[in-house]
């Protein structure tokens, strides 16, 4: 799989594609062999069009009249997103939304493990947070650079997120997973992964509503 194929990946097929792993590794679970990209669509009401252009992408070839063969297309799909080598991580900002994410066992099922947790809070610090001690965030950029470490999870309180991420930069961490409602500033070879939380919930209300006023 080339860098370039890799690339033109567009956001929408990369937020299906987990979708599409899950099944699959249900499927096989029950015996399965083969999947066929009309089968998938059916299972995740999708246009079958999509899926198969979906699967494509990743380099997986079907087999005419049997679909992939299973254990080949998971891995196409777990090499495509790059999870089929788990990346350690730093979480930065152990609050409640810190711990929670710390807590989260899936998370290495999807090719990230979070091995080490900062804060600047004295209180916090030392302290151990799901197997993991909470570590002074003034040793964060000097360990990234040792532990090779290319992916951080920012969780820290705005004001101070763009100082953190100025860090993790500095600690040579080339993607950061961002939980806080700033918009940060960084060099164009990093990575930013943006969640908008405040989003998501304001699009759930909305059909909330509409849900709510086409009933009553």
């Amino acid at each position: 799989m080339g860098q370039l194929e890799r690339k033109t990946a567009g956001v929408p097929t990369l937020k299906r594609l987990p979708l599409y792993l899950r099944l699959l590794r249900q499927m096989k679970e029950k015996g399965e062999e083969y999947a066929s990209g009309t089968v998938v669509a059916k299972e995740l009401s999708l246009d079958p069009i999509v899926v198969r252009k979906d699967l494509a992408i990743t380099g997986a070839v079907g087999r005419p009249r049997l679909g992939f063969p299973m254990d080949e297309i998971i891995e196409a799909i777990e090499e495509f997103l790059g999870w089929s080598n788990t990346s350690d991580a730093f979480l930065v900002g152990v609050g409640n939304l810190g711990r929670a994410l710390l807590g989260y066992t899936g998370f290495e099922q999807h090719g990230m493990r979070i091995v080490a947790a900062f804060d600047s809070d004295p209180e916090i610090i030392g302290q151990t947070i799901h197997g993991r001690e909470v570590l002074n965030i003034e040793d964060m950029p000097k360990m990234a650079k040792r532990l090779h470490v290319q992916i951080g999870v920012l969780t820290v309180t705005a004001s101070k997120a763009q100082k953190v991420a100025d860090a993790m930069v500095q600690g040579g961490i080339r993607a950061i997973w961002n939980f806080t409602p700033t918009t940060l500033v960084v060099p164009d070879h990093v990575i930013l992964q943006r969640e908008e939380l405040a989003s998501s919930l304001a699009v759930l209300s909305h059909r909330l509503l509409l849900q709510t006023g086409h009933e009553t």
